[in-house]
């Protein structure tokens, strides 16, 4: 049974978090937690419980502020531990100060990474399962979720419709970034759809022909 996707738009950030979940076995992994404050979190809250999911990984493409404002509230209304890439930890151990520049300081709180993810990794989600793939460059963590059954990413900030995710943050590598999206995900099928951190879903082979920063 096909793995399906439930999108939410969080905070002031316009974050894309995702929600993915095997109809069969009720089992979920929540992709980025961007809800910040009680009406943002009951909205997640009251999604579980109307589809009776059970929440089994709490994941992180990276650990700017805008995609790990919520994950505390997952963490510990769901008992599930961060899973995360090794490389973005000093975001995670900065994330108050990342906060301060927003003026949300009080709504954040550091959360350990309970669980290192690297490029190969497969997590399972009911009788599904995601592919851990690691496309440095807007933060030197940043990792992307391939449901190769499926076919679907899940991008975080590397790849948009007609963009790439900025490069100008601590960590960053415009290089790097472009070099890694076109040996890693333009590799990938062409319908491959993408979700991505912030914006409309797009497709491999769609920015392939159209995106100017890939060419």
């Amino acid at each position: 049974m096909a793995l399906k996707t439930a999108r939410f738009e969080f905070s002031l950030f316009g974050i894309n978090t995702y929600v993915v979940y095997d109809p069969e076995t009720r089992d979920c992994a929540i992709i980025d937690p961007g809800m910040m404050g009680i009406e943002e979190e009951n909205a997640m809250r009251n999604f579980l419980k109307r589809e009776n999911l059970t929440v089994r990984h709490l994941i992180n493409t990276h650990l700017h502020i805008d995609h790990a404002v919520g994950d505390r509230f997952v963490s510990e209304t769901y008992g599930v531990p961060l899973e995360a890439h090794k490389a973005d930890e000093p975001l995670m151990q900065r994330i108050l100060q990342q906060a301060e520049m927003f003026g949300i300081k009080e709504k954040v709180n550091v959360v350990d990474i309970g669980k290192y993810l690297e490029a190969g990794d497969r997590i399972k989600i009911g009788g599904g399962e995601l592919e851990v793939i690691h496309v440095p460059g807007h933060s030197q963590g940043h990792i992307v979720l391939y449901d190769r059954a499926d076919g679907c990413l899940y991008g975080g900030d590397v790849l948009f419709q007609g963009s790439i995710g900025r490069t100008d943050l601590p960590g960053g590598d415009y290089t790097q970034l472009v070099s890694g999206i076109k040996s890693k995900l333009l590799t990938l099928p062409d319908d491959t759809v993408v979700f991505p951190g912030h914006g409309e879903a797009t497709t491999i082979g769609h920015e392939k022909a159209y995106n100017g920063f890939l060419r």
